[in-house]
């Protein structure tokens, strides 16, 4: 049979505190009785009691608050001198929940809600308000998974194909809001499997800037790399001719594509878009070369710039043409780089303008730390690489007997 206990103290004590809250009032009570209690046992003495037992003396209280569910309490700890000092469990136990409440507005952040909002969201959840600045605070603790995850060592197995690609975001510099480039290279390694090799944000997309991070993976260990794939960028191109001298560049088919189109009027682009497409389905490089120069001929006449693009690039975007055509899909394109720039343009859209340069790092670290996880917990491999390394030992055997 439970134990009855005279609460009329207790009931006294939380009507002079409600202040129209009595759940909040009650939880407020029962913490301080807890924390004298506490206390109690920790002095090993009552108020003003005198023993051998007896290890140190009350010291007054100090103030503290501690956001709950049921609002922010607020409340006054027992200090002890003389003694080992004093933790409420309340504390010990509370601050894992509150820990857990920052810990899901660290995740929203990085799923691009913006500060502003995190902060309301918090506010029905607990009803107490939390800063913006609070909130990109606590959002910057994931900053030492993300070094872990930059600085991880690449070597062990070779890695025949990357893919590079970048995009622009809004981001206060030195008191001016200026579009910064996020440089982002993922890989292939030799067992087939897509990782996030590296990321910076750069002032620009420049051959400097992508050298610095095409040095960067090389020096964590990446090698054997056989293929390039990127948009048509300069700097791209002058960047892997000066890092990775034996690999051959591919030029992203899509980009090319969406340049040609813009060159034309309306009702020309599905008639191009179906010439090129087959003008590249043919299996001999020359056949396809042959086929692209007649529908340069054909529209040179209108499009003279159109004409020179086929000419100039069509070849850059065959440098995979001879892989079999499973590795064709996958390689001859940079979409999938391209699909993940969209969704972190989609999530940072909320944000706006990033205050810094840190900031739109880590959000964006995030993301492809995200993406990553997502990529190792794939069943099927993006490239069975048995295929690639049988067509590439054809071809070596075929360019000797010939």
């Amino acid at each position: 049979m439970a134990k009855r206990v005279n609460c009329d103290e207790y009931l006294d004590e939380m009507q002079a505190h409600a202040d129209g809250d009595m759940l909040k009032a009650m939880i407020e009570t029962m913490a301080r009785t807890a924390m004298e209690a506490e206390i109690t046992r920790h002095l090993g003495a009552e108020f003003y009691e005198r023993g051998p037992g007896r290890k140190g003396q009350r010291n007054g209280y100090k103030p503290r608050t501690l956001n709950t569910r049921v609002g922010q309490l607020a409340l006054e700890v027992p200090q002890a001198r003389g003694a080992e000092p004093y933790h409420p469990l309340l504390f010990g136990r509370y601050e894992r929940s509150e820990r857990a409440l920052l810990t899901a507005c660290a995740e929203m952040y990085f799923m691009g809600v913006s500060t502003r909002k995190v902060g309301k969201v918090l506010e029905k959840m607990g009803g107490f308000e939390l800063s913006a600045a609070t909130v990109s605070k606590v959002a910057m603790e994931i900053d030492e998974k993300l070094g872990v995850f930059r600085e991880r060592r690449l070597d062990g197995q070779t890695w025949p194909v990357i893919i590079v690609d970048a995009c622009y975001l809004k981001v206060r510099h030195r008191g001016h809001v200026q579009n910064r480039t996020v440089l982002v290279v993922a890989g292939v390694n030799g067992d087939g499997r897509r990782e996030i090799l590296a990321w910076r944000v750069a002032a620009s997309e420049s051959a400097d800037t992508w050298g610095e991070i095409f040095n960067d993976v090389r020096q964590r260990g990446v090698s054997g790399v056989k293929w390039i794939i990127s948009d048509g960028h300069e700097g791209i191109q002058a960047a892997a001719r000066l890092h990775f001298t034996e690999a051959s560049w591919q030029r992203c088919w899509t980009h090319f594509m969406r340049n040609a189109l813009n060159k034309v009027g309306h009702k020309d682009k599905k008639a191009l878009a179906k010439d090129l497409v087959v003008a590249r389905r043919h299996d001999e490089l020359n056949t396809c070369l042959m086929e692209a120069e007649r529908v340069a001929a054909r529209y040179e006449e209108r499009y003279p710039r159109l004409a020179k693009q086929i000419r100039d690039q069509f070849e850059e975007t065959m440098a995979v043409h001879g892989l079999p055509k499973e590795h064709q899909r996958r390689m001859y394109t940079s979409n999938m780089l391209e699909r993940l720039m969209l969704e972190i343009k989609r999530r940072t859209r909320v944000v706006g303008i990033f205050p810094n340069d840190a900031s739109c790092d880590r959000l964006v670290g995030a993301q492809l730390l995200e993406r990553q996880e997502t990529w190792q917990c794939e069943r099927a491999r993006y490239l069975n690489m048995e295929h690639l390394e049988r067509r590439e030992a054809e071809r070596v055997q075929t360019g000797e007997q010939t």
